[in-house]
């Protein structure tokens, strides 16, 4: 009985990526190809890959020593003939064979039939202000892509014209082929390109689609902005993007969404920061000075005593809606004190007499 965790150089305790680097290093060391390469030793390394590759396979041969889909030892696609026209070293992660597997286990009898084409997703930027951010709103958008045909209703066809059986597949909805790869040649069924696996070919196939099913047109889309979203957030809306082949599904809309920058407020979460210019003398007496809020609401504060002016006054519950609309954040005020251009000789009477209080 062959060593398959020998053969590859791992422990049996090797995880799946232990295996597959194992396996990569192996086959590129001793590929038929290479100058040293080492045909058996080759075809050997394969066989425990594609054991030990296997969970269900790795199981059995764990347990019994052998597998049961293609002996003990044995090449598990046994009658199958191996060509060595391929570098593994070249591959990403075995993604470049897996339409091979495909061929194998639909030689194997596991047919895959091909569906429609589902429509591709798309993505848009939309633009809003920040009181909308703040509101919500409905934000209309058009796009330019493929769209359902009007006339065939997406079908592509007319149904009630009727069908004829497809020639090409002789009404099975799917052909066979033969295909070279890199574990030899491999019969492959496939769905029929004629009639897209349907066995049948409708007899009256839409002019203005040319039997797609879809059309270039503008697609118009409704997307619900939350309140309290976030600049660069997405929106997805299910169903939104390009329309699918001869009826088959839409893809779906991702929006984008910007918040263009505001004059007076800016954004930190939840919170707003506003500047506010305001005199020395009534910062220093309290006198109540008036804003409006995001909301349009007239707001009045005044600076409290023993107040450093470095800090920022908040208005609790006066700034953004918080996502979904439930609360809302606070208001900073940032205040900008403005000295008078020129002083009197009471003023600065006043002031020094007011610096000599505060001493």
């Amino acid at each position: 009985m062959k060593d398959y965790y020998k053969i590859l150089g791992v422990e049996k305790s090797a995880t799946e990526d232990d295996i597959k680097k194992a396996y990569r290093k192996l086959a590129h060391e001793y590929h038929p190809d290479k100058a040293h390469g080492d045909e058996k030793k080759f075809k050997e390394i394969n066989e425990a890959y594609q054991t030990l590759s296997n969970r269900e396979k790795r199981s059995q041969y764990d347990r019994f020593g052998r597998t049961f889909d293609g002996g003990s030892g044995g090449n598990p696609f046994g009658g199958f003939e191996f060509g060595f026209g391929f570098d593994p070293s070249n591959m990403e992660d075995m993604g470049g064979i897996s339409d091979i597997f495909d061929s194998i286990f639909e030689g194997l009898g596991v047919k895959k039939r091909k569906t429609y084409k589902r429509g591709s997703d798309l993505e848009v930027v939309a633009e809003i202000t920040l009181e909308e951010a703040y509101e919500g709103a409905k934000k209309p958008i058009r796009i330019k892509t493929f769209i359902s045909c009007d006339k065939c209703s997406g079908a592509g066809h007319f149904p009630d014209a009727g069908f004829s059986t497809c020639q090409t597949c002789d009404g099975r909805g799917e052909i066979r082929e033969t295909r070279n790869g890199f574990f030899g040649a491999f019969s492959q069924v496939k769905s029929c390109s004629k009639c897209f696996g349907t066995g049948q070919i409708p007899k009256k196939v839409c002019g203005n689609c040319y039997g797609a099913g879809r059309i270039t047109g503008e697609k118009n889309v409704h997307v619900v902005i939350a309140k309290g979203i976030s600049d660069g957030q997405i929106i997805k809306v299910a169903g939104g993007g390009e329309a699918g082949e001869r009826g088959a599904s839409p893809g779906d809309l991702y929006v984008r969404v910007r918040v263009r920058p505001h004059h007076a407020f800016q954004r930190v979460g939840d919170d707003l920061i506003i500047k506010k210019e305001m005199s020395i003398a009534d910062a220093l007496i309290g006198e109540p000075v008036a804003i409006h809020s995001i909301s349009g609401k007239k707001v009045e504060f005044a600076v409290p005593e023993n107040f450093n002016l470095k800090n920022k006054i908040k208005i609790s519950g006066e700034g953004m809606s918080k996502l979904g609309g439930y609360g809302r954040g606070d208001l900073y005020i940032d205040l900008e004190l403005k000295t008078p251009k020129k002083l009197s000789a009471h003023a600065k009477k006043l002031l020094e007499d007011l610096k000599k209080e505060m001493d």
